[in-house]
């Protein structure tokens, strides 16, 4: 891991619909682009320790809240009735945006979680701008994937479960029954339903050894708005079904340099995701950190890792900017 440094700059990219997205620039101006794709759907940048794991000689590294998240505007509880086009292309088309504003030609994605659905998203629509991944605490967006971490895991915390799970009417799958409450004109009803969510996610990720007991949230709004998005696209299977899934075309990234890390204690996001990526990626490399669960210190660590053998292993100078 490097030193923590702050952006030399930021700024927000108006887009077509309304929407304003921030980003931040850091590093090296003329090194690797690369991009952090940060977790949720809704978690945001958070406080820039993503930036850690880039060495700044190198890099030129970019960090992106995600539309409807963070610093861009406006969020997505601020907006419902727009809620709808917050889509996974929304966020392909937002991050191909950004690139063009950059003048950046190619650029190394960074994801963690979510970030590494949307990170595989994006290259398998856009590969000849993707010089190599390196995703921590895998995942794919597929629906056995959303019903595992809000149905199956279920059998380990039972009694939870049943408390989470009681709000679903006439055999309604929970992640649905949440995603329609989150929407109620009430603001009682989205506030208490926002609670009942963090209280699941507090829960399936309570056997992580790095956990620690607590809220989630500093604040009412965040918890809200990020429970309104996680259960928006989990709702949707991250719009990712049919002929956009991501294991049935994972091939088509043969010849992409990636590097896929996990925690073996992940029990909301069990190891078979990434070992099943790898299977059907010639070119991935996949990490598996023993005694870790969800995206510990000790991958982080390995991602800086995989980040800076990405460019110490480049048949080419370091260079993400357009002629």
């Amino acid at each position: 891991m490097f030193a923590p440094i702050t952006p030399d700059f930021h700024d927000w990219l108006s887009r077509p619909d309304g929407a304003r997205l921030y980003w931040e620039e850091s590093g090296h101006p003329h090194g690797q682009a690369a991009i952090y794709l940060h977790g949720g759907p809704g978690s945001g940048l958070g406080r820039g320790g993503y930036r850690r794991r880039f060495d700044p000689s190198q890099y030129r590294i970019i960090g992106l809240d995600q539309r409807g998240c963070g610093r861009s505007t406006p969020l997505a509880i601020d907006e419902l009735d727009s809620l709808d086009t917050n889509t996974t292309q929304a966020l392909i088309a937002d991050l191909e945006a950004l690139r063009e504003h950059l003048g950046i030609k190619t650029w190394v994605l960074h994801g963690v979680s979510w970030g590494c659905t949307l990170a595989l998203a994006y290259a398998l629509e856009h590969p000849n701008r993707v010089t190599g991944l390196v995703l921590v605490a895998v995942t794919t967006g597929a629906r056995e994937e959303v019903e595992w971490i809000t149905e199956g895991v279920g059998a380990v915390f039972p009694e939870a479960w049943a408390r989470f799970a009681s709000i679903a009417i006439d055999g309604e799958r929970p992640v649905d029954a949440y995603a329609r409450l989150l929407r109620d004109p009430d603001a009682t009803i989205r506030a208490d339903t926002a609670r009942g969510w963090e209280a699941w996610e507090s829960t399936h990720v309570s056997l992580d050894p790095n956990w620690v007991a607590g809220p989630l949230f500093d604040n009412d709004r965040d918890r809200e708005n990020f429970a309104t998005l996680v259960t928006h696209y989990w709702a949707n299977d991250c719009f990712l079904g049919g002929a956009s899934r991501i294991y049935d075309r994972i091939a088509d990234l043969k010849g992409i340099p990636a590097t896929l890390i996990h925690g073996r204690r992940d029990i909301s996001g069990p190891t078979s995701t990434p070992w099943r990526l790898h299977q059907s990626w010639q070119s991935s490399e996949l990490i598996v950190i023993e005694d870790e669960g969800h995206g510990g210190p000790r991958e982080m660590e390995c991602a800086a890792d995989a980040l800076s053998k990405l460019i110490s292993s480049a048949d080419h100078p370091a260079s993400g900017q357009l002629p």
